[in-house]
């Protein structure tokens, strides 16, 4: 599947998640992730996936050029919400030479479709643990601190 089909089914995915996660029905790790556009001003959800890991909860970019990533570096405060539970948060993003660290972790203890995401959509050229740790030059980690 190239990258464009990828996103485009993802996207149609995304839709159904934001959807029943409006209605109430939380799965998995998904979470609605509310941000002020950094040029509208106007709010954007997003589904995103917040990962715990040993170190605390993360979010990590999976597409390249994701708008909630340049909206989440302009915000102050971003909500998430998860069934019909919200709360708000801090986005503080991770220097590049301590993303490695978080990204091994990552694809080491999920399915093997996370570390094939990173492929798919171009941020890695190895799906393993450490081809994907070693491009953590180009992939987006946020720590999710509560307000």
């Amino acid at each position: 599947m190239s990258a464009d089909s990828y996103r485009r089914t993802t996207n149609t995915i995304n839709k159904v998640i934001v959807g029943l996660q409006r209605i109430g029905i939380a799965f998995g790790p998904m979470q609605l992730l509310t941000v002020a556009g950094r040029r509208s001003g106007q709010l954007r959800t997003f589904p995103i996936a917040v990962n715990k890991l040993d170190s605390g909860r993360f979010i990590f970019q999976a597409f390249p050029k994701a708008a909630w990533v340049a909206n989440a570096r302009a915000a102050d405060i971003v909500t998430l919400t998860r069934g019909r539970k919200s709360s708000t948060a801090r986005l503080v993003e991770v220097p590049v030479d301590e993303r490695p660290p978080l990204l091994h972790e990552l694809v080491a203890t999920s399915p093997k479709s996370v570390g094939q995401r990173f492929v798919t959509t171009g941020l890695a050229d190895a799906a393993t643990p450490d081809g994907v740790a070693a491009s953590a030059h180009r992939i987006a980690v946020f720590r999710v601190v509560p307000v």
